[in-house]
């Protein structure tokens, strides 16, 4: 099992990442603001996989084990703050709304200079105020302990597109469309449509960073048409996939 890097300063930077490439699982005794000017940043940690278009952000706690893995051309900004600031007093990963305002703030404070001038904790006030104003939102996929869940999850992640019922996908992999449901809810803490939505948001993201056509997204993402599709994506991130890769 490879080594996890503890870098006890969370840094603040921006650097581009290629498609595919990863940053490694490592942690900071500091909190870490992380966002994508362009493409999909998805965070991975033992409980699951957060993932950010540029109108989202991801807050990651002091002392979470995470990894990064770019989806399409990404610019990223990494955003440090000490331990003993968090405005929202969060204590896991949670994916933020990203306002205009706030994103450009992050932007200004990632690509430096970096040292402490007036100028700089002028705008990090500004931030804070901006983050205890942004809500949060449900851009997370959890990871399944139980290994019947776990089956069923990995059926989906191979093809989102498949659009069997609970039941159905029980049956293939030895287990109760009931026992199921209930373990949805407990283990994940959403039902399996909701969960079923997010997976396929999730691989829509990645699909549409690395250039894919909106409609053959939505076909290779179960949805029965590329309005429905277009109309979750809508909802779920404020734009349609169309201008998706516009947004930097």
């Amino acid at each position: 099992m490879p080594e996890i890097r503890h870098t006890p300063e969370a840094p603040t930077r921006s650097q581009a990442l290629a498609p595919g490439e990863r940053i490694d699982a490592h942690h900071h005794d500091d909190h870490q603001i992380v966002y994508a000017g362009s493409g999909v940043l998805a965070v991975t940690t033992d409980a699951g996989t957060w993932f950010a278009p540029g109108t989202r952000a991801i807050w990651v706690p002091a002392g979470c084990v995470h990894a990064h893995r770019a989806h399409g051309h990404l610019d990223l900004h990494l955003l440090g703050l000490p331990a003993g600031t968090n405005p929202l007093g969060l204590s896991a990963p949670t994916v933020l709304a990203v306002s205009p305002l706030l994103r450009e703030l992050i932007l200004a404070l990632t690509r430096g200079p970096h040292e402490d001038t007036p100028e700089r904790r002028r705008l990090r006030a500004v931030l804070l105020d901006q983050l205890r104003a942004s809500p949060q939102q449900p851009v997370h996929l959890p990871t399944p302990a139980d290994p019947r869940l776990r089956a069923v999850c990995e059926l989906l992640h191979r093809d989102p597109a498949d659009a069997r019922t609970l039941a159905s996908l029980g049956a293939a992999t030895g287990a109760g469309e009931r026992t199921l449901s209930r373990l949805f809810r407990q283990e994940l803490g959403m039902t399996f449509p909701q969960w079923r939505t997010q997976l396929r948001l999730y691989h829509a993201l990645r699909m549409l960073a690395d250039g894919e056509a909106v409609t053959t997204v939505a076909h290779r993402c179960g949805w029965s048409s590329t309005s429905a599709f277009i109309d979750v994506f809508r909802r779920a991130f404020g734009h349609t996939p169309g201008t998706h890769g516009r947004r930097t």
